[in-house]
């Protein structure tokens, strides 16, 4: 290019980005379309069917059921925001998203992202009363306090994205229009910026930092007491139906929390755009395809849904 077309792209705003994506020939590009629909497919299929039989079991009317559907919702959600445009990019030459479109990905991107991390965070907090405070649990967690702690995860959800979304988009991106990504995300478009990125870096450190380190103690804290009063308990049975239960929550909050800071809650995270692109399938395609399969296999509750609503359809 020459120096003439560089200023005029450094003068003009930009139009629209280009997501590279992923490296390879045809070949690789089909399987990795291949790869990432089927892990699309089976997380709205799983989600789906989630948000299904909780809506239609009475059994499952439960606040830990009400927080597990809307965590559902979620995944549907955040990985509808990243698959389409992936998959569709993946069998195109042109690898065009707007810039406006690039904003209202990433937006809805960090919403849905930082709301699950304080829904799960939620979850872990439900399973603390329910397990150390039963008397006092149908209060507790009484329909009205259950929808405040799912309407203040959104609103946690929204703060951080109007946050990261105004700091990201309001740098000018005049060096180059090609992000080294599937998606639009705050370190590949940091590096498009020609201008000084110190306090947008620091911005996500601190935010995405303070959000998963206090969500995390959350989990903690209510899982150490959690798992105090389950070893005091006499009731071998008892035991492992809170283990079974309370083990399913825990791995889904280890694979989520573990890639977001990995991602965005350590040094040098930025600079690390390929392990970035490894690291962004596990949590827009995999833990969204994970987390039903992790509550359905580990719980008997809705295995036990399952079959009754197979039973009804063969039935009808």
């Amino acid at each position: 290019m020459s120096p003439h077309e560089n200023r005029n792209l450094s003068e003009m705003p930009l139009q629209e980005f280009v997501l590279e994506g992923f490296e390879g020939g045809p070949q690789t590009q089909a399987l990795l379309f291949a790869l990432f629909l089927a892990l699309y497919v089976v997380a709205v299929l799983g989600n789906l069917t989630m948000i299904m039989l909780i809506t239609l079991d009475a059994r499952l009317h439960s606040p830990m059921y009400f927080f597990l559907k809307n965590l559902s919702f979620l995944d549907l959600c955040y990985s509808s925001v990243i698959s389409p445009k992936a998959l569709a990019n993946f069998l195109s030459s042109s690898k065009f998203i707007t810039f406006e479109g690039c904003i209202i990905q990433f937006f809805f991107f960090a919403l849905l992202g930082t709301t699950e991390a304080f829904l799960l965070a939620v979850m872990a907090y439900d399973r603390f009363v329910a397990v150390c405070s039963p008397l006092r649990y149908p209060i507790s967690m009484r329909p009205s306090v259950c929808a405040r702690l799912v309407l203040g995860s959104y609103c946690g959800g929204g703060l951080n994205s109007v946050l990261q979304t105004s700091f990201t988009f309001s740098l000018p991106f005049c060096s180059s229009n090609h992000i080294d990504h599937f998606f639009c995300d705050v370190p590949p478009l940091l590096k498009l910026a020609c201008a000084d990125t110190t306090i947008n870096e620091l911005v996500m450190f601190g935010i995405c930092g303070l959000f998963i380190v206090g969500t995390t103690l959350v989990v903690l804290v209510s899982y150490s007491y959690i798992t105090g009063t389950i070893l005091r308990m006499r009731s071998g049975g008892g035991r492992h139906k809170l283990f079974s239960t309370c083990g399913s929550h825990m791995t889904a909050v280890s694979l989520f929390y573990g890639t977001l800071f990995v991602m965005y809650a350590q040094p040098g995270a930025v600079e690390s755009v390929e392990q970035g692109k490894v690291v962004s399938v596990f949590y827009t395609l995999v833990i969204p395809m994970l987390n039903p399969l992790i509550y359905s296999l580990r719980n008997k509750d809705v295995k036990d849904a399952l079959r009754r609503l197979g039973q009804k359809h063969t039935a009808t």
